[in-house]
């Protein structure tokens, strides 16, 4: 019987990140369907601390990132032990290393030092990606996309918000040497609807990209 499954991509692991409203989590998804990888998404919405902290962010800031450390640690942990012989490779809709660029950006400066030691143990347990992928959106559509999709508990964050979460995004890939990193400038293109985004996507990561940044634009 002929084989009719797309080639897969040259990663094994593969982490397509950006900012809240991105796109992450349904792109991950449009991959799954076309290359049957297995997917690793982020279950923000078991947060307890989440709500409060979009209304208290000062109080609520350590608790809400201790509780996103311990749960994406412990999923990709078992993910990775566990893994699914007949799945040919891992998307997954974050990299562990948000978890250290969100608590920088909201924690206090002692606590983000005790919040980083905890960080550099569990960081150890898993692989990395194998390829990075950002995908870049202004604020402004940013703000329209969390609109749209209508969660209760982001209808109140902000521009700046979003900006310090996007810069701090920059500073630590632009400075990524070991991991290919690719920052793919999408503006309000939707790859939901407009098959020919996502194709261009889906051959961008068929290609084997050498470690560091790189700029693309859809």
């Amino acid at each position: 019987m002929k084989n009719t499954q797309p080639p897969r991509p040259h990663y094994n692991f593969i982490a397509i990140e950006g900012n809240i409203g991105a796109g992450k989590t349904t792109l991950c998804h449009q991959l799954a369907e076309r290359f049957g990888c297995d997917l690793v998404l982020e279950q923000f919405t078991d947060n307890p601390f989440l709500p409060p902290f979009y209304e208290q962010p000062e109080r609520y800031a350590f608790p809400v990132e201790l509780f996103f450390m311990t749960e994406r640690h412990k999923q990709l942990l078992e993910h990775f032990s566990q893994p699914d012989l007949f799945r040919s490779f891992t998307v997954a809709d974050y990299f562990f290393v948000k978890t250290l660029l969100f608590a920088k950006n909201n924690l206090s400066e002692e606590e983000f030092r005790l919040f980083q030691r905890l960080f550099l143990v569990l960081n150890a347990t898993f692989p990395k990606p194998d390829l990075l992928l950002y995908l870049h959106r202004p604020v402004e559509v940013l703000l329209e996309q969390i609109k749209k999709r209508g969660r209760d508990i982001e209808q109140h964050i902000s521009p700046a918000y979003l900006t310090e979460i996007q810069d701090a995004y920059f500073d630590y890939l632009k400075a990524e040497t070991e991991t290919p990193v690719l920052i793919l400038e999408l503006g309000d293109a939707d790859f939901q609807g407009d098959a020919s985004a996502f194709e261009t996507i889906a051959q961008i990561l068929d290609v084997q990209h050498a470690p560091g940044t790189q700029f693309l634009k859809l």
